[in-house]
């Protein structure tokens, strides 16, 4: 077993104000660590080990449990600053002066938030699949996602499939190839979220879905952002505002993508990312 592979990384675990946040390490240990946040309900094992693995060929990559989320202690929390102040605890924690993040949907709000309230923490900054504070239809991810959580049940099917992906033969394909890798890690797989855990973090992402907008002028990193052309959770035209809010932000629309494109161009996505980090 190797420690550079992800489906092989430990969990481990580290205490921020006495709750226990779970999180895995791999990579080589020079240059700027990589921190990724990923979307509402994940746990370790949502991670793309293609994604993880192809970024942490040259970098320190960790992966993280948010707070009351698969092997991380106390309560979800309900609003996604919480969930940054969570995050640069960690950082703290972890003993590093500066990182990159990349942040997937729920994770690029808090990526966000990070950023703007430790700018001097984070070196460059990735969001994937997300948007702004208030942007178009966040706060209706929802009624967008319940019926086809639903249709996910009724047909054997993870509800991925339908949220992250397009209904065309590639998305179809892209779908089931993800979902496969998923299921890669075969020992000391993380738990799966409660219900409770799950529902607190749609409260929180509906909340910043009608919250304020930021100013997105302050973030002075160099940002990549990238989405697919037909995203139905956080619409596409979000990552559109996120390119001509932060200044100098680099933009990639994926074709014949949705929420998920960077699973379905998960090897291009790796070229891009690993460009712009070495930038």
């Amino acid at each position: 077993m190797s420690s550079t592979s992800f489906i092989y990384a430990p969990n481990q675990s580290v205490r921020i104000g006495g709750i226990p946040f779970a999180y895995r390490d791999l990579g080589p240990r020079t240059g700027v660590p990589l921190v990724m946040l990923n979307h509402w309900g994940a746990v370790l094992d949502n991670f793309d080990p293609r994604i993880v693995d192809g970024l942490a060929k040259k970098r320190r990559v960790i992966t993280v449990d948010y707070r009351g989320i698969g092997g991380s202690g106390g309560a979800a929390p309900l609003t996604v600053g919480e969930m940054a102040d969570d995050a640069i605890g960690l950082i703290r924690a972890l003993g590093f002066d500066a990182v990159d993040l990349l942040g997937f949907s729920l994770g690029g709000f808090v990526a966000q938030d990070i950023a703007l309230k430790a700018p001097e923490r984070v070196r460059r900054l990735i969001l994937t699949g997300t948007g702004p504070a208030g942007g178009s239809g966040i706060a209706s991810v929802g009624s967008v996602s319940w019926p086809l959580m639903i249709k996910g049940l009724l047909t054997l099917r993870d509800p991925k499939f339908y949220l992250f992906f397009t209904a065309t033969a590639n998305g179809q394909r892209a779908a089931s190839e993800y979902l496969q890798r998923l299921k890669e890690r075969q020992h000391q797989r993380d738990k799966g979220p409660t219900p409770r855990a799950f529902l607190r973090q749609l409260k929180a992402i509906t909340a910043w879905g009608k919250q304020a907008s930021q100013d997105l002028g302050r973030l002075r990193m160099p940002t990549l952002i990238a989405n697919g052309d037909n995203d139905i959770m956080v619409p596409t035209a979000n990552s559109i505002d996120l390119a001509e809010r932060i200044p100098n932000a680099q933009l990639i629309i994926y074709q014949d993508a949705g929420h998920g494109s960077i699973f379905q161009y998960h090897t291009d996505f790796v070229v891009k990312a690993s460009a712009f980090l070495d930038a």
